[in-house]
């Protein structure tokens, strides 16, 4: 019998994935002062919503040396977490991102493969960073219009400065538990009263003697809720 060289068959290389970077719900509570308790349930409900992901949790040791679950958030749902919670520190949110971008030296490859690969995935990212910056443009256009608002303003003029639809708009603040009615006056949560995201505004009409109160935006209520609306139409119109 003739005997013949087989060749074998090639298999291409295969290379470990990259490791997404997290930060840990518990990071999360630190940067922005916040109970971590009150940064899981803001999560779970992001997550209920669809806005985000449910991220995964582990277990690990607090500064007591107890045991605590906590959730391990990507980048992108980091930021909408924070937004959700206090827009204000978004700025420690961006340098603990660097710090942890930083910390995750790039490797060199060693051989063609790998560099080919390095190359795809480098693509990949301005690709993803192109998007992003699209996806950014319109809230950089709400930035320049908010910025010059002064003084508190009414529901009417920031559904206006927004331009929303004011019934799309009143059902936004009362779905995500920012307003709700009391004696049919749309009032703010206390919570946010204490963040100086509102004021009420009393008084007693001069034609009835009849007393009545008004929820206002300050303008820290403004840029924050101008960020909440710019990331609800940017999903609304990714469906």
């Amino acid at each position: 019998m003739q005997q013949t060289n087989a060749i074998p068959a090639f298999t291409p290389p295969t290379f470990a994935p990259v490791q997404e970077l997290t930060m840990s719900s518990y990071d999360i509570s630190e940067l922005v002062e916040s109970r971590h308790d009150n940064v899981k349930r803001t999560i779970e409900r992001l997550a209920e919503r669809g806005v985000i992901q449910l991220p995964p949790m582990e277990e690990v040791k607090n500064h007591l040396g107890q045991s605590a679950s906590v959730y391990l958030v990507g980048k992108r749902d980091s930021y909408v977490v924070v937004a959700q919670l206090s827009p204000e520190f978004t700025a420690r949110l961006v340098d603990r991102w660097q710090e942890l971008e930083s910390q995750q030296a790039m490797q060199v490859p060693k051989s063609l493969p790998e560099a080919l690969r390095l190359a795809a995935d480098l693509a990949e990212q301005q690709q993803y960073l192109k998007q992003e910056l699209a996806a950014a443009a319109p809230k950089v256009e709400f930035v320049d219009r908010y910025c010059t608002a002064n003084g508190s303003m009414s529901f009417r003029q920031v559904a206006k400065l927004l331009n929303a639809k004011e019934p799309e708009f009143r059902c936004f603040l009362l779905d995500n538990d920012i307003l709700y009615r009391l004696g049919g006056t749309l009032t703010p949560r206390h919570r946010h009263i204490a963040l100086g995201r509102f004021e009420v505004k009393t008084g007693t009409s001069s034609e009835n003697n009849h007393a009545f109160s008004q929820a206002r935006f300050t303008a820290k209520g403004v840029q924050w809720i101008g960020g909440l609306w710019a990331a609800h139409i940017a999903k609304e119109g990714a469906e």
